[in-house]
């Protein structure tokens, strides 16, 4: 790699991280090939990003941004994951590392905060952003529908007390 080509990935891996809300850092000693790419697919599909660089170009990235605390972290085969939401990164982290036991979690960022790897489970627990929308939406959506069934209940009412008189004239004239 030349130097135009290193200072270009710095450059792009500082506007990653200025991004970003959480960085996971960990150790992929021994995975093979496919499984890297197996995890870079699983973080895709969470819309997370899992990227093998240069611990040395990764530092001088890290420099001046919210997550220069995981600087100490960069030593041996690391790997970086990052999101813009802050869960999505640590679930698929978490459950690769339960996995296979040659991906192993070293710490993380999340808005400047460093967290170790009980942060980071601790975090991957909880709902993804788009989760919580949708229980957002759902707990509006409820009141709504509540109100539709009480407006409408009398209405049934009527109409099933209407069809029992109807029903009793008919066989009180039969």
């Amino acid at each position: 790699m030349d130097r135009a080509a290193k200072k270009e990935l710095v450059e792009t891996l500082s506007g990653v991280f200025s991004e970003t809300s959480l960085v996971v850092v960990g150790h992929y000693s021994g995975l093979k090939v496919s499984e890297i790419t197996d995890l870079r697919r699983q973080m895709r599909a969470a819309g997370a990003s899992f990227k093998v660089s240069k611990n040395r170009l990764t530092k001088l990235a890290l420099q001046g941004t919210k997550f220069e605390g995981i600087a100490d972290l960069l030593k041996g085969p690391t790997a970086i994951a990052y999101s813009s939401d802050p869960v999505a990164a640590a679930k698929v982290a978490v459950d690769y590392a339960k996995k296979n036991d040659k991906f192993v979690l070293k710490g993380a960022v999340m808005g400047g905060t460093r967290l170790d790897v009980e942060g980071i489970k601790a975090l991957a627990t909880l709902p993804s952003l788009d989760e919580l929308r949708a229980k957002l939406l759902g707990m509006i959506q409820t009141p709504a529908s509540r109100i539709a069934s009480v407006l409408q209940a009398p209405g049934g009412q009527l109409a099933r007390v209407l069809s029992a008189y109807a029903k009793k004239d008919e066989a009180q004239a039969a």
